[in-house]
């Protein structure tokens, strides 16, 4: 047992197990955003094949709703200090069930706008309304994070964050996972059947072939395709209603701070004569100090865009690339990029354990590891023959997403040691806005550089932001384990 919860004296044992189901209630409520959130990646062939929506356009709607998303975290990082986070986090899962609903009926409401069942005017209309429909999803999403972010803080000691964090941070894997495992069976089972219908059959072939897709396999796909006809808005309505539950589950299950439980305040987390609740002054120099002109807060932040460039175009792009570049199912390229997340889930296990254990705490000396070991596994992924075959292909894909979670999940965690329990929100919201401006450009870059220049010029580019977020994150080698020291240090009276 970690020796720094001692000084709690009778109240350790009830401090402990409120920790746990801390970190258990968050874990869920934030996997289940991901349930609103990445199901859009395994309805994107779907739409594809049945509107001929084309890889720039998805690109601009992840772009845009990547801005969204990294601004939103950023203001919601500021909204859950004066709001308690278990209602930010609930209200954001009901809003973004409600997103979903809205998006399940796409395209019947633009073709009650357009008064048409098919041609350009409705597939414009349709990417209209997604569009809308996903920057809207993507702000209510920003409100999942930030409430995390400042609780579990307050919870667990600095010098054991990175370790169980990182178990929080499979919340991550879990719900991208499952969310791809269950709207991939949507799509492969539920839908209507519509594949003896000649002419819908050929429209299907016409529109994965303007969009890349080649060879004998066109047929098999577009028949399969057929064969689910508007599966694609179960994968919204499905995750929805998981979403309703997530928000009450979370809403009575959560507290904020020790306090709010009849409990003392964590350990060795003074923040010297800070007292931002009662004084706004002290609480702009406070912020002032710790993240707005904090070295290694920004660096952090910087290195951030390069992990979320390399980590999103996996995550987001890995169905279509592995359906239209390696000759995969929609089901088995759904279980392919779930097999990446649960990789990621294990990799992100070992990096808060190593950092711990070998690093004392420092997240950053293990960030660079990762993203090396990343630029390796995805160099090996350009080489493969495209008759390598499922295993060798997830096997490898497996490799990335081991490396890649590590920075994902320990960003997040040295900025919470970095800002401190007061200011991780804030901190962590600035880290979103350049995250997801990487998840931004990753939309756009992957759209570009694939219909531009084909499937394996993207696997080129993700080698190369790899390696640059390597080299951004060696140079805060020497940094310190939190900023603690920094911050008791602070003078208000200047």
């Amino acid at each position: 047992m970690n020796p720094a919860y001692n000084s709690l004296g009778a109240d350790r044992k009830r401090f402990l197990s409120w920790q746990m189901k801390t970190i258990l209630v968050t874990m869920l409520g934030y996997a289940i955003f991901y349930f609103v959130r990445k199901n859009f990646s395994i309805a994107m062939p779907g739409l594809t094949a049945e509107y001929g929506i084309s890889n720039k356009s998805f690109g601009w709607i992840i772009f845009a709703g990547s801005l969204v998303y990294g601004f939103s975290r950023f203001a919601n990082g500021y909204l859950v200090d004066r709001v308690k986070g278990r209602i930010v986090m609930a209200a954001g899962l009901l809003l973004c069930a409600l997103a979903n609903f809205a998006f399940g009926f796409g395209a019947d409401l633009s073709a009650w706008v357009t008064g048409t069942q098919g041609g350009p005017r409705l597939v414009e209309t349709l990417i209209l309304f997604m569009g809308v429909i996903i920057v809207i999803n993507q702000y209510f999403q920003g409100m999942g994070y930030p409430p995390c972010a400042r609780i579990l803080p307050h919870w667990i000691h600095p010098s054991e964050l990175a370790t169980k964090m990182s178990i929080w941070n499979c919340s991550h894997s879990l719900g991208a996972a499952l969310a791809v495992i269950v709207c991939g069976y949507i799509m492969g089972a539920m839908g209507t059947d519509m594949s003896g219908n000649a002419e819908i059959v050929d429209n299907i072939a016409a529109n994965l072939g303007a969009n890349g897709v080649t060879g004998d396999d066109i047929n098999t796909q577009a028949i399969s395709y057929a064969s689910h006809m508007g599966a694609w808005k179960w994968c919204f309505w499905i995750p929805a209603f998981i979403a309703v539950a997530g928000a009450i589950f979370v809403f009575f299950g959560l507290r904020d701070e020790p306090k709010d439980a009849g409990l003392p305040d964590l350990p060795d987390t003074g923040l010297g004569h800070y007292d931002g609740a009662k004084d706004p002054k002290a609480r702009r120099k406070f912020e002032l100090v710790m993240v707005w002109r904090n070295r290694w807060v920004w660096t952090f932040c910087i290195a951030n865009l390069f992990v979320y460039i390399v980590r999103m175009g996996i995550l987001d792009w890995g169905p279509k690339f592995l359906t239209e570049n390696r000759n995969l199912s929609i089901q088995s390229a759904g279980w392919t990029v779930a097999a990446f997340e649960i990789a990621g889930i294990v990799g992100t296990l070992f990096a808060g354990w190593a950092t711990d254990r070998f690093f004392r705490g420092k997240a950053h000396r293990m960030c660079v590891v990762c993203m090396v070991g990343a630029a390796i596994f995805m160099t090996i992924f350009r080489f493969l023959p495209v008759s390598a075959g499922i295993t060798v292909t997830a096997a490898t894909l497996v490799g990335a997403g081991f490396f890649i979670y590590g920075p994902q999940a320990l960003i997040g965690i040295a900025l919470g040691n970095q800002a401190t329990k007061e200011a991780s929100a804030r901190a962590n919201g600035l880290a979103g806005i350049l995250g997801y401006i990487g998840s931004g450009l990753s939309g756009l870059l992957v759209g570009y550089v694939a219909d531009w220049y084909g499937w394996t010029a993207v696997f080129e580019t993700i080698i190369v932001v790899a390696v640059i977020g390597a080299i951004i994150l060696i140079s805060m080698w020497r940094a310190p384990r939190d900023g603690y020291a920094k911050a008791a240090s602070i003078n208000y009276e200047d």
